[in-house]
């Protein structure tokens, strides 16, 4: 654990805080992707099939838990809430996102660090962890409709990864024999997909106008 592990956790409890903020208080999930939602569910379960065979943390096992049971309470309210799928935007959330679950997984059967049930989970879950926010993006660019809550939700989304890299930077140079590059890769790849929405958030912070992602 280091500074900028601890950060990421954080920024990545704190996304999961604001969207179900929003869901709990305000009973709308207006901007919010359920397809991405269902693909991040679908990261969580297959990444943490771990806690059944090794025991890491209290920490470690607490955080699983909270990211386990948040993805599918997200998934269950915007599905099946009788007030809050109401605001659910199924007409612009069309992205085919089940299309890049086979290909995630044809590649974790393909690239894996070893050739195991629980390896191969994990890596279909990195590969899959890269590209889940492309449906909720897609959404926010024919939307063009973003309120603050759902810009905080996607930022700092993109922050914990982008903390998670530097993690990695760290363990690099501290840490004797730490190469992961599947890990590595997946994680770069998802933080530049964020590039262009970083770009639009810190332009409207910066001039305190309203977020607008270009169509």
């Amino acid at each position: 654990m280091n500074i900028f592990r601890l950060a990421g956790d954080m920024t990545h409890l704190a996304s999961v805080l604001v969207l179900l903020l929003k869901i709990h208080t305000i009973k709308s999930c207006a901007g919010i992707s359920l397809k991405t939602q269902e693909l991040y569910a679908l990261v969580f379960a297959s990444r943490y099939l771990d806690m059944f065979t090794s025991y890491v943390s209290f920490y470690n096992t607490v955080m699983k838990l909270i990211f386990l049971g948040s993805s599918f309470s997200i998934v269950w309210y915007m599905r099946h809430h009788k007030l809050v799928r109401r605001s659910y935007d199924k007409d612009h959330d069309t992205f085919r996102h089940f299309f890049i679950v086979l290909p995630c997984l044809i590649l974790a059967l393909l690239i894996n660090e070893k050739f195991t049930f629980i390896e191969v989970m994990w890596a279909f879950s990195l590969y899959l962890e890269a590209v889940a926010i492309l449906p909720q993006l897609v959404l926010l660019q024919r939307t063009r409709n973003i309120d603050n809550l759902t810009g905080q939700y996607v930022f700092l989304l993109g922050a914990y990864r982008a903390l998670y890299i530097l993690n990695w930077v760290y363990r690099f140079f501290t840490e004797p024999h730490y190469v992961h590059w599947i890990t590595w890769i997946s994680g770069l790849v998802q933080t530049l997909l964020y590039a262009d929405f970083f770009y639009y958030y810190f332009q409207s912070w910066k001039n305190n106008v309203k977020l607008e992602l270009p169509a």
